[in-house]
């Protein structure tokens, strides 16, 4: 099998030494070309090469969630395909939601070997994708998780924090969250999102939208961080939203957010978070987020700047994963 291995050569939590490592085991199996990045949207180019080369099978994204979701929308230029080669994963990244919501262990040695053996027993699984549609962008397939509003408000600020040379933590965006909280009094009561479904009376007054394309939304350590326990990559999107941030309310909702589980892990408890500011919408194939001004908006935690109208699609089966 002829691969193409996608390094992000600052990834986290990947040494040099431990990429060596890395590679070398993926050569043994594997016809194996490596590219390492060198710009913002590097990977996507890779991919997107690789879409369009002859006997190109599978491609190797080692890196965190942004290095992932650049491959994706490189390897889904013009749209899914059968003949497109894989996709695989080795987590290097802070957080890795999207490596871990496949099942993969968050370290990328023991994940690796559960690639090869992958690949030698010919396991894959087709997901389902979401895609953000905005004015100004180009379309942006997103692999767990988009926002508009509070949230992607926090991931913006964390960005501002790595730029100035803080390192990705997860106390650092508990950090930021909390601050973000301080300065948003104006929005915290009464928010300027309106959640617009097809057949549906528009929800109007969201602090913030989560757009989920599986579950868990992140991770706080080890602890997954669960607002739409329904979601999967095999159903469309799901949607969670609040309409007022009060100081009790917020505290009581993000209990419910770190207790909430997806039904499928079998454990008894809150299927997700509750409450008469809380909504919530399972298995939603189009909608769209319209904010009366211009609100934060992010894909897989990637910034990307203030938008007044994002349009959501689920796209099932869109991508290949060997896993």
């Amino acid at each position: 099998m002829r691969a193409l291995l996608v390094v992000n050569p600052k990834a986290t939590t990947t040494s040099g030494r431990t990429r060596d490592v890395l590679i070398h085991a993926l050569r043994s199996d594997l016809k194996l070309d490596v590219a390492e990045t060198r710009y913002r949207g590097h990977a996507r180019d890779l991919a997107r090469q690789a879409a369009v080369e002859d006997g190109v099978d599978l491609v190797v994204a080692l890196g965190g969630d942004g290095t992932v979701n650049e491959v994706v929308n490189g390897l889904l230029s013009h749209g899914p395909a059968e003949r497109l080669p894989r996709l695989a994963v080795v987590p290097g990244g802070s957080t890795n939601v999207f490596a871990r919501a496949l099942g993969l262990p968050n370290d990328p040695v023991e994940a690796t070997s559960i690639l090869l053996d992958a690949v030698e027993q010919g396991r894959e699984r087709a997901i389902g994708l979401g895609k953000a549609m905005t004015e100004g962008l180009p379309d942006r397939w997103f692999t767990f998780t988009a926002g508009l509003g509070f949230d992607a408000g926090v991931v913006g600020r964390v960005e501002e924090q790595r730029r100035s040379g803080r390192r990705s933590t997860h106390a650092l965006y508990v950090n930021q969250a909390v601050r973000h909280y301080i300065t948003e009094r104006e929005h915290r009561r009464k928010g300027p999102i309106h959640l617009e479904i097809n057949g549906e009376e528009s929800v109007p007054g969201l602090v913030m939208a989560i757009v989920s394309n599986t579950s868990p939304w992140t991770f706080l350590g080890n602890r997954p961080v669960v607002p739409s326990p329904s979601a999967s990559f095999d159903t469309d999107l799901d949607v969670f939203g609040i309409t007022r941030m009060t100081a009790f309310g917020t505290a009581r909702t993000v209990r419910q957010i770190l207790r909430s589980h997806s039904p499928a892990n079998g454990p008894t408890g809150p299927v997700g978070p509750r409450g008469k500011h809380v909504v919530s919408y399972h298995d939603v194939r189009h909608f769209t987020l319209v904010s009366q001004e211009p609100a934060p908006f992010q894909v897989d935690g990637d910034h990307l700047g203030d938008r007044s109208r994002v349009s959501f699609t689920g796209v099932r089966r869109a991508l290949r994963v060997i896993v």
